[in-house]
């Protein structure tokens, strides 16, 4: 005789499912707010003052590398060259780092049955997602407000160029979240393999610019499509036409698998460290 659907035993997969959901995202929620308040709220301004920190460090490494650089590989000015360079290198590093971290941080919590792996990591990831991405929006905002850049934003390319840094940070940070996790000499390792990073991702030249066979090699480089991606949506005499997306949603959804499938099988292995 089947259960009755009344009772918690007979409960179908999809209200399971949905009773399952709805704590999630208040959990999520929570997670948030305990970061902003722990993190930010040790600080005059808070939150506040957590967005303005990177805007006013790339404001000024915009206005030191534009005296040393007048003029610029693609329009007449030199900041928004960059900033459309650095902006969402700096919002990658900054997004797949902090989601790296996320067990870490949210450790002693995760011993309570509400709360699990999948709610540090996701919660993390979106509260320092949109956090860059309120950072991105007030630097080139200001750029444009301030110069004459004689840029055309096209804004499907920036959303698709958002997505495309988006998945890779997420890609990064979920397999960096297992690695770091279980292995926490990897955090060593990955912070010297990145510190070329930012000399051989296009940011200060075009990719057109370099010369083979070295460009061959940066192709293979995710930031070298999604800077690429963007600056075609500013600049449109300049097709880009290196830039996959494909290749960039390939690399982040195969990192993102295999974090996630060792986070779910090794998870309670992670909390015992």
């Amino acid at each position: 005789m089947s259960a009755d659907i009344n009772t918690p035993s007979g409960l179908s997969e999809a209200a399971k499912i949905q009773r399952r959901s709805l704590p999630t995202l208040r959990v999520m929620f929570a997670l948030m707010l305990r970061e902003m308040a722990t993190t930010y709220g040790k600080s005059p301004g808070g939150y506040i003052w957590a967005i303005l920190e990177p805007v006013i460090g790339i404001t000024l490494l915009t206005y030191i590398f534009s005296i040393g650089f007048k003029s610029p590989a693609l329009g007449i000015n030199f900041p928004i060259f960059y900033a459309t360079g650095v902006v969402p290198f700096l919002m990658y590093m900054d997004i797949s780092q902090k989601m790296a971290g996320s067990i870490q941080f949210s450790k002693p919590l995760l011993a309570y049955p509400a709360v699990t792996w999948g709610d540090a990591v996701l919660s993390r990831y979106v509260l320092n997602l949109l956090t860059q991405v309120l950072v991105g929006y007030i630097v080139i905002s200001g750029i444009l407000l301030l110069y004459e850049t004689r840029t055309t934003l096209v804004v499907p390319q920036i959303a698709l160029g958002c997505a495309m840094l988006a998945a890779l940070a997420f890609g990064v940070g979920a397999m960096n979240c297992f690695l770091i996790s279980m292995f926490p000499v990897w955090q060593r390792v990955w912070a010297i393999a990145n510190r070329p990073l930012l000399f051989i991702s296009c940011i200060f030249f075009t990719f057109e610019s370099v010369p083979q066979p070295i460009r061959d090699y940066l192709w293979y480089n995710p930031m070298v499509h999604i800077i690429g991606m963007l600056r075609t949506a500013f600049y449109p005499n300049y097709d880009g036409q290196y830039v996959t997306p494909e290749y960039v949603f390939g690399v982040s959804l195969a990192m993102a698998v295999f974090g996630l499938v060792f986070l779910r099988r090794y998870n309670r292995d992670i909390l015992e460290i």
